[in-house]
C-alpha cells in the first residue's frame, strides 16, 4: 500500500497570530483554527493534559497546507535558539512556489521575515532564497524563471 498524499506540515509556534498573519502574508488561505484537547490529543500526541491552539492554512490551489500549532499545555519547549543556522538536523524549512521573489520578501519583511542569505540564481531555472520568519521558521521561496 502507498501513502495517499502528504496532508500537511506542522510547525509548533509561541505567537500563533504572528505566524498566522506571516503565512497569510505569504499568500495563504486561513482555512479554520481551534483548539484541541483531551484524551484524543493526549493518545495522539505521547502528551499528558494537551490543550494546543491550531490554525489550519492551504495554499491557494488548495494542493497543500500547514498546521500551526500553539501549545498552552504541556508548555512547549525549545530546541534551541530560534536562529539556527540552516545545516542543523531535522526539519529545517518550508518551500513555496511564488510568482515574484523580490515582492514576496518585500511583503514579509514587515511580518519578521529576514532573508538569510541572498535572492540567488539555479541556472536558467529559478530564483531561490530562504527567509527566517516568526519563530525562527526558515521558508524557501523559488520562483521559476520562463
Amino acid at each position: 500500500m502507498a501513502i495517499q498524499r502528504m496532508d500537511n506540515v506542522g510547525i509548533v509556534v509561541e505567537d500563533l497570530e504572528a505566524a498566522i498573519a506571516y503565512f497569510v502574508e505569504l499568500g495563504m488561505e486561513l482555512e479554520g483554527g481551534g483548539e484541541v484537547q483531551g484524551q484524543f490529543a493526549d493518545r495522539c500526541t505521547g502528551l499528558d493534559g494537551v490543550r494546543c491552539g491550531i490554525a489550519m492554512l492551504r495554499t491557494p490551489d488548495g494542493h497543500s497546507r500547514l498546521e500551526l500549532a500553539k501549545y498552552h499545555s504541556p508548555a512547549a519547549s525549545a530546541a534551541g535558539p530560534r536562529d539556527r543556522p540552516h545545516n542543523i538536523v531535522g526539519t529545517h524549512r518550508v518551500m513555496f512556489a511564488v510568482d515574484d521573489i523580490e515582492d514576496t520578501v518585500a511583503r514579509l519583511r514587515p511580518h519578521g521575515g529576514e532573508l538569510l542569505g541572498e535572492i540567488a540564481r539555479f541556472e536558467d531555472s529559478y530564483l531561490l532564497c530562504y527567509v527566517r520568519g516568526p519563530e525562527g521558521i526558515i521558508v524557501g521561496l523559488a520562483e521559476q524563471l520562463s
